[in-house]
């Protein structure tokens, strides 16, 4: 009976035993689908998205890339609850060109936003230069896929084509449904800095003219009353009221610019011209936290592309004289203590969890905004150039961080080559959105490699330009890891061996001042990431190797690309009044909206 008794105990526990092995898998699939895992599908999860972005800001500035004398905590809490990329690069060392990569997921010179003349960047608000109509941003997918789309900050990439209204480039046609902030971008000349991106140019060459003018003036006259020189009045009266003029406009020109280019607008309506410093800052701040409120339900994209840290680096007062840096690091720390106070608005809206975060810079650190010994410009670590270098990593090399708790994973490090231009397909993979098929798209999803479902980036080549010429390309070279970095076409520093174009605001592309290399410079990146030691035939084994199959893929990807109307060209980087936004008549532009912006 006992024996019996035992067999259908055992019985039962055997059936219990296999109960439980059925039902096993089911309950782990419940609990890893309620767990973050790298192997989870991320993909169509739609979450809210915030990307931030500074301006100039250098990777040596932030403590999380190995700065320990500048503040940025908040910048820092990011990464450490997040992900941080540390060969994250841009598509152009430049503001325009760089952002309209970041947007479209496409080289720069694919859409145009490159010169052959030289500039490489828009020069006035009321020119007809922009980023083109038929590109397709990231924020007209997100649109189409039902979230709400703001830009609020700074965004330099055109406004109109053929009259002061038509806002052709305006952010509002390329997918974003607010917008607040500057049409064009912040400048020394904004607050008549001598640090100045136009305005001394243009005063000298008006200075010019007017002694030129002057003289003729004052020849004909003295030809005339000594009967040397047979001419009526007329030439003389005129040659002399064009000169008067040209003496005028060398001293109003900087009071124009301030009132062409450094103002605000809410969507389509300027709001303040110009701009009134002291409440800038708040007022970004106030448009965002609205922002936020009003779509909490979600979805939305947000992409808040700060002012801060371009010169003349406007900080508020409870912010000067704190830092350790001067003026640029006071307020690199007013705008990772802005940072803070959108992440407190995350926090108190209950977004937190469901908003991706995104934090980089649109080009490194600018070495040449430089006044004496008081230097106004980033830093960028270890690497060699800055802002404006096409080819150096200092001026290519961003922060990236990536931050979404619960879905990735917290402290991990990433030092595969990535790009700004990888954001467009990666969050539109996050949306369940697809990329355009009828264009080359150079960005790669970051989704395997953010979740550690893929352990190599996507990018087997990288190309570096300079305007419109191609300085430099590097080569992941996935079988052994290294990544090999040749550079065709370097700036000529100023003074030799400065490590900078002192005194010239910016290096050049082409001409006189740069240097083409037959045969080119070599360096791994893996063994000297600060590109000090050119390798040789002799100090590297497949030297020619490497040199053979970066100029293949540089010839492959030349093959990719198409003519296309050149936005910096001299019609469309020329000031025209006509285009000029003004709330009243040019030059007599003065508005300012209500309120003290106190966030």
């Amino acid at each position: 009976m006992s024996g019996s008794r035992e067999r259908d105990n055992m019985l039962h526990l055997h059936r219990s035993c296999l109960c439980f092995r059925s039902w096993l898998p089911a309950m782990l699939a419940v609990l890893l689908s309620l767990a973050p895992s790298a192997s989870s599908d991320i993909s169509a999860s739609r979450p809210n998205i915030l990307l931030l972005m500074a301006d100039d800001l250098g990777i040596g500035d932030i403590g999380c890339y190995g700065n320990n004398t500048m503040r940025t905590p908040n910048i820092d809490r990011l990464a450490e609850d997040g992900v941080k990329l540390t060969q994250h690069i841009s598509a152009a060392s430049l503001c325009t060109p760089s952002r309209a990569a970041f947007l479209t997921g496409r080289y720069p010179v694919r859409s145009g936003m490159v010169s052959s003349i030289g500039y490489r960047v828009l020069q006035w608000t009321g020119a007809s230069g922009g980023l083109p109509t038929n590109e397709t941003t990231f924020a007209k997918i997100l649109k189409e896929k039902g979230y709400a789309t703001g830009l609020i900050g700074k965004w330099h990439l055109g406004l109109n084509c053929e009259s002061a209204s038509d806002h052709c480039h305006h952010p509002l046609h390329h997918g974003f449904d607010h917008f607040y902030g500057m049409p064009f971008s912040l400048m020394g000349d904004c607050a008549r800095w001598e640090l100045s991106e136009k305005r001394v140019n243009l005063e000298q060459k008006l200075n010019f003219l007017f002694q030129v003018l002057a003289l003729v003036a004052l020849t004909l006259v003295a030809g005339k009353l000594t009967h040397l020189i047979p001419v009526s009045w007329m030439p003389v009266i005129w040659s002399a009221l064009s000169a008067v003029l040209l003496l005028a406009s060398s001293y109003f020109v900087g009071a124009l610019i301030v009132h062409a280019d450094c103002f605000l607008m809410r969507n389509h309506t300027i709001t303040e011209q110009p701009m009134c410093f002291r409440r800038t800052t708040p007022l970004i701040l106030q448009e965002v936290a609205s922002f936020l409120k009003r779509n909490k339900h979600g979805p939305f994209l947000l992409f808040v592309s700060f002012l801060h840290v371009h010169i003349p680096l406007i900080t508020m007062e409870n912010f000067l004289g704190k830092s350790l840096h001067g003026l640029y690091g006071d307020n690199v720390e007013e705008m990772d203590w802005m940072v803070g106070r959108i992440l407190d608005t995350l926090d108190v809206e209950g977004l937190s969890n469901s908003t991706l975060i995104y934090f980089t810079s649109d080009h490194g650190g600018s070495l040449e905004n430089q006044l004496g010994n008081t230097q106004y410009g980033g830093w960028n670590g270890i690497y060699k150039g800055g802002k404006g270098m096409g080819g150096w990593e200092g001026g290519i090399r961003v922060p990236g961080i990536f931050h979404w708790p619960g879905v990735l994973p917290a402290g991990r490090v990433i030092g595969e080559p990535t790009s700004l231009m990888d954001v467009f397909p990666t969050v539109v993979q996050l949306v369940g959105g697809e990329v355009p098929q009828d264009r080359v798209i150079d960005g790669h999803s970051l989704v395997p490699l953010l979740q550690g479902a893929e352990a190599r980036s996507a990018h087997e080549f990288l190309f570096h330009y300079c305007g419109q010429h191609l300085h430099a390309a590097r080569w992941h070279q996935k079988d052994s890891g290294s990544v090999w970095k040749v550079h065709y076409t370097t700036p000529q520093f100023h003074p030799e061996g400065a490590g900078a174009c002192y005194g010239r605001g910016v290096c050049p592309c082409s001409g006189e001042g740069v240097t083409h290399h037959r045969p080119p410079l070599l360096f791994d990146l893996s063994r000297d990431p600060s590109e000090a030691r050119p390798l040789t035939p002799d100090s590297e084994p497949l030297y020619h190797a490497v040199i053979a199959r970066v100029g293949a893929a540089v010839s492959e990807h030349r093959q990719t690309l198409s003519p296309v109307p050149q936005q910096f060209s001299t019609s469309n980087i020329l000031w025209k009044p006509w285009l000029q936004p003004c709330c009243g008549h040019f030059p007599f532009c003065s508005c300012h909206e209500d309120g003290d912006g106190t966030p």
